[in-house]
């Protein structure tokens, strides 16, 4: 997948007016990621995103394996991207179904190894999917 092919999907997907706000969207929730997930695990992923997506995997915080919840990564996401919770939910949500068609699925598995239960709908709510959420 190309890097207007990826941000058109989050786009079209999250209904966001903009593909610069389509961008804001995936940035915020893959270097939320990043944060979350130890080791090399971020750049594993990041080596098979296009050139600027695989960026937002590979700041200075990526692979740090800081723990934190599913909330918190919400959270995490809204201060980032700017908009209040619900839409980064959905947004993460979006982003999250798109990543999964980007990378291998060894890949997702891997991911997914790293994280508890609860980010499970995470992976699976995606942009058509309800989503219960503790916030």
């Amino acid at each position: 997948m190309q890097h207007d092919e990826f941000i058109g999907q989050v786009q079209h997907r999250a209904r966001l007016s903009s593909r610069g706000d389509a961008e804001v969207a995936t940035r915020a929730t893959l270097e939320t990621l990043a944060e979350r997930l130890a080791g090399y695990e971020p750049f594993d992923a990041a080596s098979q995103l296009p050139r600027g997506i695989a960026e937002y995997m590979q700041h200075r915080d990526a692979g740090m394996g800081e723990r934190f919840s599913l909330d918190e990564f919400f959270r995490r996401v809204s201060a980032r991207e700017g908009v209040e919770l619900p839409q980064a939910v959905f947004h993460a949500r979006v982003v999250m179904e798109v990543l999964q068609e980007a990378i291998s699925e060894g890949e997702i598995n891997d991911i997914r190894a790293q994280l508890p239960e609860e980010f499970n709908p995470l992976f699976e709510a995606g942009s058509q999917g309800n989503m219960r959420v503790n916030i």
